[in-house]
C-alpha cells in the first residue's frame, strides 16, 4: 500500500493508493511520528465508521514494521477535519503520556497559517475570548468567564503581507488549544477563514477543506529531551500566491 519516495530521514511521500491520497511523513524519530494531515480527513475514525488519519498511520506502521496484531498509536492532540498540517503521534504509551503532558502544560509551540477573506483592522495583536461548545451542535460559541463550561481562548497573530492576493494570509501562534478556536475567534470579529462556511466564510472548492494549516510544531523529544521543530508544507490546492510565501 505504501511506496517510499526516499529512504533517508525524515521519510516522506508514502502513497496511500486505496485512499487516493498520500500519507506525508514529516518526521519519524524513534517513538515519534509527525505527519502532514490532509484537509478533509478526520484525525480519528468517526463514530459511524469511515476513513481517518489514525487508520492511515496504523496501516503504515503495521506494514513497515510487519506487526502481526493491533498497532498502538498514541494521539496527544488532534486537528479538525477540514484543517491540514502537522500532527504528532507516538508509537508507545510512555512517550505518548509525555507528549500529552506537554500539550496540557502548553509548552508545545503551535503555529498556524490562516487565509482570511477580510483584512483584520490591526496588522498584529492578541485575541482573547471565552468560548464553549454549543449544546447540541459541533461548533464553538461565545461564553462568559463565569459559566462552568467556559474555556479561555488566546492566540497571537500577525499578517503576512500580500498586496496582490484576494485573501489575507495570517500567521497564528496558538496559546490555548480549544475546539475550533482559531476559526471562531477570527470569524467572531468579521474575518472568517476562507472556506469555513460553518462560521460564515465563503466557500472554497471542497466544503470539507478550509484555508487553515498547522504550519509548525515545536516540542521536546520524549526520550532525548531536546527541542524538535517540524514545518509542514502548504497543500498544493492552496492558492499559488499564498503558497509562494512559504519560500520567502
Amino acid at each position: 500500500m505504501f511506496r517510499s519516495a526516499s529512504t533517508s530521514s525524515p521519510q516522506t511521500g508514502y502513497d496511500l493508493s486505496d485512499a487516493g491520497d498520500q500519507l506525508s511523513i514529516l518526521l519519524e524519530d524513534g517513538p515519534i511520528l509527525v505527519v502532514n494531515k490532509p484537509a478533509g480527513l478526520p484525525t480519528e475514525t468517526p463514530r459511524g465508521g469511515g476513513d481517518s488519519l489514525v487508520e492511515w498511520v496504523k496501516t503504515y506502521l503495521k506494514e513497515k514494521y510487519e506487526k502481526p496484531g493491533n498497532v498502538y498509536l498514541g494521539i496527544p492532540h488532534r486537528l479538525d477535519k477540514p484543517v491540514s498540517g502537522a500532527i504528532v503521534f507516538s508509537r508507545n504509551s510512555k512517550c505518548a503520556a509525555r507528549l500529552s503532558e506537554q500539550f496540557r502544560e502548553r509548552t508545545v509551540g503551535k503555529v498556524y497559517w490562516a487565509a482570511l477573506s477580510k483584512r483584520p483592522e490591526q496588522s498584529q495583536g492578541m485575541l482573547h475570548d471565552w468560548i464553549k461548545k454549543h449544546a447540541t451542535e459541533a461548533r464553538a460559541v461565545a461564553a462568559s468567564p463565569e459559566e462552568p463550561t467556559a474555556k479561555e481562548a488566546r492566540l497571537q497573530y500577525e499578517i503576512i503581507e500580500q498586496e496582490t492576493a484576494s485573501y489575507f494570509l495570517v500567521r497564528v501562534e496558538l496559546i490555548t488549544g480549544r475546539m475550533h478556536q482559531i476559526r471562531w475567534q477570527f470569524a467572531s470579529r468579521g474575518y472568517p477563514v476562507v472556506g469555513d462556511e460553518l462560521y460564515g466564510g465563503d466557500s472554497y472548492g471542497d466544503q470539507d477543506r478550509i484555508l487553515l494549516h498547522a504550519r509548525e510544531l515545536t516540542f521536546q523529544h520524549p526520550i532525548r529531551y531536546d527541542d524538535v521543530k517540524v514545518t509542514a508544507p502548504l497543500p498544493k490546492w492552496w492558492p499559488e500566491v499564498l503558497r509562494q510565501q512559504q519560500n520567502d
